[in-house]
């Protein structure tokens, strides 16, 4: 069964970082594409960021592009969200899911959610 667990959120100052970390179970995440999403309070959950595993292109959301990045750990099965500049808009709950795919293509298209861990950016 896959699985998800997101972990290395927190609160944290405007202007600050956090790095998320994604741990893969299940299946072997390196085959397949992942993507970051969130929700925030009140809002509809979004894709923000993926990463295909065909040939390791990244995609990011407007909203995010220019301070966050998505990579894949030397650990098997680990995919982290590095998130730089932070703002209070950011604040949500973060979660990745897979595709089962080998490229991004429609957010609409990934499942499999974990817990989930929460961003607070406040000051």
């Amino acid at each position: 069964q896959v699985q998800f667990v997101e972990s290395g959120g927190g609160l944290v100052q405007p202007g600050g970082s956090l790095r998320l970390s994604c741990e893969a179970t299940g299946f072997s995440a390196d085959y397949y594409t992942i993507g970051w999403f969130r929700q925030a309070p009140g809002k509809e959950r979004e894709g923000i960021s993926c990463l295909s595993s065909s040939d390791g292109n990244t995609y990011y959301a407007g909203s995010v592009k220019g301070r966050f990045t998505i990579s894949r750990g030397r650990v098997k099965n680990m995919v982290y969200l590095q998130m730089n500049s932070l703002k209070p808009e950011d604040t949500a709950v973060y979660y990745c899911a897979t595709n089962h795919r080998e490229i991004c293509g429609s957010y609409s298209a990934f499942d499999s959610w974990g817990q989930g861990t929460q961003v607070t950016v406040s000051s």
